[in-house]
């Protein structure tokens, strides 16, 4: 299920506040500044920055 509009339009990184981008196939919001992923399960994004993924160092 596609996540609405307005939905990506709002969402931040929780712990910088900065942009975060939709991963082509929707099943993460990835932060660049933070070098951190936050999943999307059930079509509900998990912005919980302990549960997020590192990607590897911070930009």
């Amino acid at each position: 299920m596609p996540l609405p509009k307005d939905l990506l339009d709002i969402v931040a990184c929780p712990k910088c506040k900065g942009k975060v981008t939709l991963a082509p196939d929707e099943s993460e919001f990835t932060c660049a500044r933070c070098a951190l992923a936050y999943a999307i399960r059930d079509g509900l994004p998990n912005f919980l920055v302990d549960e997020a993924r590192p990607l590897g160092k911070p930009v």
